[in-house]
């Protein structure tokens, strides 16, 4: 069954798909395979990075698969060692990507300290011309995103970051939603024991897979995730944690993993 994939809005008329296509360490003709297969099984929600190696494949795949672009939200990352050049580091994406702009321009990693608000105030300069829609960070802590607030008056509507029941920090989750920026989580599945049998437990109460338990969790806390396969039933299994909630006792017990 097509699933209606909740969006949560990051500015006036960007809506960010709360299900993401994670394509960390996917390269070559498998970019392209499977950025065609998550496309053809319903996600409209692409991440990727100038470090990951593999924008062109992925533009192809988006122009193959006959979905219209203004149907597929893409994200993109500038890596820290391109602080300085983000103009041209930007330009090669869309280039690559062979779209006129990004949803989403995310700062990969926080660069030097001396080189975070300029970095950012080159974020904001390519959003007024429009080569992407939204400005966003990754792997950012409270503070750095505060200093780029106080400095810019600017807030990253984006921040992903490694997310994991093992890594659940409730208290960073209630700083980014006062500042109103979105989280996402990665290596959700990555950095989390599978067999844990509470894990085990509540995924068998709902029929599902512990890896769903996980991303289901993910999504209660309001965080969108990006899960990664190059396997259709892989990825049909990962739109289809809209089909369970979690109670809270569960959320509870997932917490204090």
């Amino acid at each position: 069954m097509a699933h209606e994939i909740p969006t949560v809005e990051l500015g006036p008329g960007v809506q960010l798909p709360t299900i993401g296509f994670g394509t960390w360490q996917i390269t070559g003709s498998s970019a392209y395979e499977s950025t065609r297969t998550a496309l053809d099984v319903g996600y409209r929600h692409i991440d990727t990075a100038t470090m990951y190696g593999n924008e062109e494949e992925i533009g192809r795949a988006l122009r193959d698969s006959g979905v219209d672009r203004s149907e597929v939200f893409i994200t993109t990352k500038l890596p820290p060692s391109q602080s300085g050049l983000e103009r041209q580091t930007i330009e090669a994406s869309l280039k690559a990507l062979g779209v006129d702009f990004v949803d989403l321009w995310l700062i990969h990693w926080p660069p030097p300290r001396a080189k975070s608000v300029p970095t950012w105030v080159a974020f904001q300069a390519a959003r007024d011309a429009g080569l992407t829609r939204s400005i966003g960070v990754s792997n950012y802590d409270t503070a750095l995103i505060d200093q780029l607030i106080k400095e810019t008056g600017d807030v990253p509507v984006v921040n992903q970051v490694a997310w994991s029941p093992a890594q659940h920090d409730g208290r960073f989750l209630a700083d980014m939603r006062d500042r109103r920026v979105v989280v996402e989580g990665y290596s959700s599945l990555k950095n989390t024991p599978l067999e844990d049998p509470r894990l085990v437990a509540i995924a068998a109460a709902h029929d599902v897979t512990v890896p769903q338990v996980v991303l289901r969790w993910q999504l209660h806390h309001d965080i969108v995730i990006i899960p990664k396969s190059t396997r259709r039933e892989r990825m049909t299994e990962n739109l289809s944690v809209l089909d369970f909630s979690l109670s809270a006792e569960e959320l509870e017990t997932i917490n204090a993993l």
